[in-house]
């Protein structure tokens, strides 16, 4: 039997067409693949987008800023010793993009000025640190991205 051109392009693109929902049903209905969404009500988040900009931009217009660094012991958080610890409220929300059942939050309890994330409850990759704290009255979001080796 001999096959045209013709036969063969549309065997050629049956078999691409195969092989590419292959892959969409094995990706869909196996558990390990996660495509679930960043933010589960993504419409509400962004409708409150010009907030979080000021937030944002209220932690960059400070003079001396709060500093996020990674050590052994974990990640600690530092504010600069002319806040007063025990007016600083909020939250800190350790977001990992690789896996969402990773993502926990902690709320601002200071010693000495500073708080300190366990090393155990992270593991090892990228890790985005979203702080959103509030400080006599005037509220705050730092934002940063750590690698925990």
């Amino acid at each position: 039997m001999k096959i045209n051109w013709g036969t063969a392009i549309v065997i050629a693109f049956g078999l691409f067409m195969t092989f590419i929902l292959y892959f969409v049903f094995k990706v869909q209905s196996d558990s390990k693949y996660s495509n679930d969404l960043v933010v589960e009500e993504y419409y509400k988040h962004d409708s409150h987008f010009g907030d979080e900009m000021t937030r944002v931009q209220n932690a960059h217009d400070l003079k001396l800023k709060p500093t996020i660094v990674t050590m052994k012991d974990g990640v600690k958080i530092t504010f600069p010793n002319t806040f007063e610890s025990k007016n600083i409220k909020g939250e800190v929300l350790m977001y990992r993009p690789s896996n969402k059942k990773l993502d926990f939050n902690t709320a601002i309890s200071l010693t000495n000025s500073e708080l300190l994330i366990p090393q155990k409850k992270l593991i090892k990759g990228r890790w985005d640190v979203n702080m959103e704290w509030q400080y006599n009255g005037q509220q705050y979001l730092t934002k940063e991205v750590v690698y925990i080796n």
